[in-house]
């Protein structure tokens, strides 16, 4: 039996090729190292309380461009705050609030704080047109919980 589940997985991620990870577009961003710890009882986490938030961190040691945390009602999330369909620059960071953020480029690029894909792009009259020709997702980050305290890394 345990050999059946490990032949399963083993063609399983052999076999999912189609994800950004593996896509030759989706190389602008720097594996760096995270290691970023948050108390949920500091004030500039408070946000983080409530189901549906998310902060933005601009650390220099958080990722590409800082970090999202997204509280998604059945744990936390973090993403590179880092638009990962532009070469990183001054204006690519993805900011936003509650649980989807926009690239400060111009560009409209829209990305979803719960699983870090794409949505489309913010059209001028607030809709967002989809299917876009966006690419890539947003890199995601592990966070780990003990009481009121995360540990966010890669």
């Amino acid at each position: 039996m345990r050999s059946f589940f490990l032949i399963i997985s083993f063609v399983f991620l052999t076999t999912c090729s189609g994800d950004s990870v593996n896509n030759p577009n989706c190389r602008f961003l720097l594996d760096v190292p995270v290691n970023i710890p948050l108390n949920l009882n500091l004030p500039e986490y408070q946000n983080l309380n409530s189901i549906g938030n998310s902060i933005y961190i601009n650390d220099i040691n958080a990722g590409n461009a800082g970090i999202i945390v997204t509280n998604a009602g059945t744990g936390f999330l973090a993403w590179d705050a880092s638009d990962p369909n532009h070469i990183p620059s001054n204006c690519s960071a993805v900011i936003g609030s509650g649980l989807e953020g926009t690239c400060g480029c111009g560009d409209g690029n829209t990305y979803s704080f719960i699983n870090g894909q794409p949505l489309g792009r913010l059209l001028p009259n607030g809709d967002i047109e989809p299917d876009s020709g966006l690419l890539c997702g947003l890199k995601f980050y592990r966070v780990e919980q003990s009481g009121n305290n995360l540990l966010i890394s890669n």
